[in-house]
């Protein structure tokens, strides 16, 4: 069981989630929890690292920013023995959860051995999610939202049966319910959609995370941490049959404003214009999205389009400046008022006419697109922000996702 640092805020809430453990235990399960930090507490720490040393050593940040899960790790297990329960917390070095690097480790390997003495004396393990140990002896931290990988990771060690992920939330749904109340709760969804979900911004795990669940075949469940209903459970495609569901063509449709827009004009027609643009911003760590590039005729110049996140864009611009000559490229420009829309769904796989059907559906709202990527199971476009909700609830009801009881109750 993994709880979130929202679920973790405050002493009541703590009692909240030991009521939740206990209830686990009597039920005859052998019981590993995984906390975060207390909601804010990261962020505050980490702050008091940038007041203390602009350029801090990634040890010593270490060692500050692992104490937030430290705490809420000791208060539930406290909270636990006051329940009459056999709890105790158990740090990353104590495991041992060894990990590589500072600041944003991986998981090299977890000991279970002593998760197995624990069980065996019928014991429940309260462990610090995010935190592990270095070869050196030293705390490492394994990156923010690092708690899901923790979990999972140790669920993998321990030959758990399922990895639960208490949030705020009650499970994945076909889209933001914020933008639209009809969005639907899935009752399960497969690896792959919800790693594509992740990366498109659905915020609800970590993409690292359910890689890592997915690479061991670890079910996965999203369930809230504040009311008692059936939650999300994700897993693999040979597992989602069993739930003898109508396979959607389009299990969700995501939206992402970390986006930004750069184009590049005058570019010469010569072998190798593209390569010298990507190349500097591929050794400068930025990711790029979304390419674009028309072809010219014979001996004219070219424009190129690509997106990058919106954080890497001053970055991505200096970098592109100092090649600039070199490449032969006119002007560069910019956009943030982007938004990247997708539909995700495993039954892209199978069926033709879904890009179609959704740059349609958009063309009748007059909502322009400005860029498309495409992956096995998903498609992508990029559009003008200000049309953010049009585009997400005019495709969610395109695709048939709307929540017919909830269109049903609107109706009356």
């Amino acid at each position: 069981m993994k709880f979130g640092g929202t679920s973790m805020a405050g002493i009541e809430r703590i009692r909240h989630v030991a009521e939740r453990v206990r209830r686990e235990a009597q039920e005859g399960n052998e019981v590993a929890v995984v906390v975060s930090a207390m909601a804010g507490e990261t962020d505050r720490l980490v702050q008091l690292c940038k007041e203390a040393a602009p350029l801090y050593d990634p040890r010593e940040y270490d060692v500050v920013v692992a104490s937030g899960e430290q705490v809420t790790s000791g208060l539930l297990a406290m909270t636990l023995q006051g329940m009459g329960l056999n709890a105790k917390s158990y740090m990353g070095w104590q495991l041992p959860i060894r990990a590589s690097g500072h600041s944003a480790g991986l998981i090299d390997h977890i000991d279970a051995d002593v998760l197995e003495r624990v069980f065996e004396q019928g014991g429940i393990a309260v462990i610090p999610g995010f935190q592990g140990v270095t070869d050196a002896g030293d705390v490492a931290t394994l990156g923010r939202g690092g708690s899901d990988t923790s979990a999972v990771a140790l669920a993998v060690a321990a030959k758990a049966d399922r990895c639960d992920i208490y949030t705020d939330v009650e499970g994945v749904f076909t889209t933001d319910p914020r933008i639209v109340p009809r969005a639907r709760k899935l009752e399960a969804i497969t690896y792959e959609e919800m790693l594509e979900l992740a990366s498109v911004g659905a915020k609800v795990l970590q993409t690292r995370s359910v890689g890592l669940a997915m690479r061991y075949n670890m079910p996965l469940q999203v369930l809230s941490s504040f009311e008692d209903k059936p939650g999300t459970l994700i897993v693999g495609d040979d597992k989602i049959e069993e739930f003898k569901m109508e396979r959607v063509l389009v299990t969700g449709i995501a939206h992402d404003k970390n986006e930004a827009l750069v184009t590049l004009t005058g570019l010469p027609d010569k072998p190798g214009t593209v390569a010298g643009i990507f190349g500097p911003l591929a050794e400068a760590n930025i990711n790029v999205d979304m390419i674009i590039q028309a072809a010219p005729r014979e001996g004219e110049k070219s424009e190129l389009t690509f997106t990058v996140p919106n954080a890497s864009l001053a970055h991505a611009v200096s970098e592109l400046e100092k090649v600039k000559a070199d490449v032969g490229f006119e002007t560069v420009s910019t956009d943030t008022d982007v938004v990247k829309v997708s539909a995700i769904g495993v039954g892209m796989r199978s069926n033709a006419g879904i890009a179609a059907r959704m740059f349609q559906t958009l063309a009748e709202r007059g909502i322009n697109i400005r860029a498309i990527s495409t992956s096995e199971i998903k498609v992508s476009v990029l559009v003008p922000e200000e049309y953010t909700e049009l585009a997400v609830r005019v495709l969610h009801t395109a695709f048939g996702l709307d929540d017919a009881e909830a269109n049903a109750g609107a109706a009356a």
